[in-house]
């Protein structure tokens, strides 16, 4: 006699599919930006090696895998290959921390301007990045101390530093330069330590 699984197995199955194929459009809709007419500028050149090492995120436009009451650190280094380690750490309210590792390619060497990150969780395959990279220096400062990083299509942005805290007017002039390169900040989110 030939059995089959429970129907409350089958139904799971089902709407497990379709919330990941929901995932899925919504994640291609944002990440296909290959149309972009008026992308921002980019800093004009980046010396990777002065850029990797540790940045202390100081503002940000929400996203959908970090919650806004958390602090984040992002952490870059050089790999022999070319390409730079990733490690993201998050920061809840309760001391508690989660991170995530990736690496990313450089697209427009030597500029140095435009990354293409990918991160190794088992979801990494399933999120799409485009061509033109998802990860851009827009701006770092001659000493390599405070930097903003967008998206090609400006929906995110973090205004990063290397220490925890800068003085409101250097975050102000952060502010003002990000909304000079079109983003819109009515929804920028503080990172608590600043």
């Amino acid at each position: 006699m030939k059995t089959h699984p429970p129907i409350i197995s089958r139904n799971l199955i089902r709407l497990v599919a379709i919330g990941m194929l929901a995932v899925g459009i919504s994640l291609i809709d944002t990440s296909c930006t290959s149309s972009l007419k008026n992308p921002p500028p980019t800093a004009a050149t980046v010396d990777i090696s002065r850029y990797a090492g540790r940045w202390y995120e100081i503002a940000r436009l929400p996203m959908p895998f970090q919650k806004a009451d958390e602090s984040a650190i992002a952490e870059y280094g050089l790999l022999p290959n070319g390409t730079l380690s990733v490690h993201n750490i998050a920061t809840r309210p309760d001391g508690t921390q989660h991170d995530i590792h990736g690496y990313a390619e450089i697209l427009n060497a030597p500029e140095n301007t435009k990354l293409a990150v990918h991160f190794t969780t088992w979801f990494a395959p399933f999120i799409p990045i485009p061509k033109q990279g998802n990860y851009w220096i827009l701006y770092v400062d001659e000493n390599y101390q405070q930097a903003i990083v967008g998206t090609p299509d400006r929906k995110y942005l973090w205004i990063l530093a290397r220490t925890p805290k800068i003085s409101d007017h250097q975050f102000q002039d952060l502010v003002k330069f990000s909304e000079k390169l079109g983003f819109d900040l009515s929804r920028l989110i503080r990172d608590p330590r600043s």
